[in-house]
């Protein structure tokens, strides 16, 4: 069945693509575990369907689709859909790095990954608990020398502040390009963070909120969701890219969840073209949920708990 074109509202910033929430990694400050629920279990759809429903978004040139996880390359078609989504759909990856380089320089077209853009289409991520930093480097400088444009991105925790000062200089020793990112979530009982919304990610109290994204999320199974605590959480869904008549609404959304908001829809952060200011979401209208709705969410953290 041809899926008709999916159109992305002008001012949209970033395309999601969740191929899979499976990770081989436990990081312990996991921001996909920040609500404190369970993932959900990960039901992904076939490599085939990927490329059918990725192939049916218009995108522009300056706006690609991001291909992350979880672990993205624990997708069995992972390459697959790399090589059959259409020439004019951009593509970026967000990967720990854990897959077969090797193999990947082999069967896919540094050129698939070519665009205009201040930032690599490439983002390795460094995982101290589970990395030896050295090896990191070693696997990304394969890539690097094959005509990948990678980055590694650390993110700037508190307790790692050394090796990640060893890093930098190894990478920079190699050519590649070095990043640091915001530390979000608890850490000795402080939230870190510059959140748009501070008191939204405090998972103190609920309340009733209207929302609105400037983010496509697609989840494993092809669901759309408003951001991703939904995501996260498996709710809430606002229709799938299978259907045939899916299409984005850009309007703010009733939600009786704020204030245990995720972190990545409420961090100040650059936006697309790298300016600082840039929120995922805006939300207005804040104020408490009805006794019943408080109830319910409850029950809900209960249950996934």
């Amino acid at each position: 069945m041809n899926l008709k074109e999916v159109r992305l509202p002008d001012r949209y910033n970033y395309i999601a693509v969740f191929l899979t929430l499976r990770c081989n990694f436990n990081c312990s400050y996991c921001i996909n575990s920040f609500s404190g629920r369970k993932i959900p279990n990960d039901i992904t759809i076939p490599a085939q369907d990927w490329i059918n429903v990725l192939n049916r978004l218009v995108s522009r040139e300056d706006l690609p689709v991001t291909i992350q996880g979880g672990e993205p390359t624990l997708h069995p078609g992972f390459i697959e859909i790399i090589n059959s989504l259409k020439k004019d759909l951009k593509i970026d990856i967000l990967t720990n790095l854990s897959f077969n380089v090797e193999e990947f320089i082999d069967k896919v077209n540094p050129l698939r990954f070519k665009r205009i853009s201040p930032y690599p289409a490439i983002r390795i991520s460094y995982h101290p608990e589970f990395m030896d930093l050295h090896q990191l480097v070693k696997k990304a400088a394969k890539l690097h020398k094959a005509g990948f444009p990678i980055g590694i991105y650390a993110i700037e925790f508190p307790w790692e502040e050394t090796r990640i000062q060893v890093l930098k200089k190894t990478c920079e020793g190699e050519g590649i390009i070095f990043k640091t990112k915001e530390f979000l979530g608890k850490y000795h009982g402080n939230i870190f963070g510059t959140y748009i919304y501070p008191e939204a990610v405090r998972r103190e109290k609920r309340g009733k909120c209207k929302c609105r994204t400037s983010e496509l999320i697609i989840g494993p199974s092809g669901d759309v969701f408003r951001c991703h605590h939904d995501l996260y959480s498996n709710f809430n869904s606002i229709g799938n890219l299978n259907e045939q008549d899916f299409a984005i609404q850009d309007i703010f959304r009733e939600c009786d969840e704020f204030g245990y908001c995720n972190p990545c829809d409420l961090k100040i952060k650059t936006n697309r073209f790298q300016i600082f200011g840039h929120s995922s979401v805006e939300i207005k209208n804040i104020g408490k949920p009805p006794k019943d709705v408080l109830s319910r969410s409850i029950d809900l953290d209960s249950a996934r708990i």
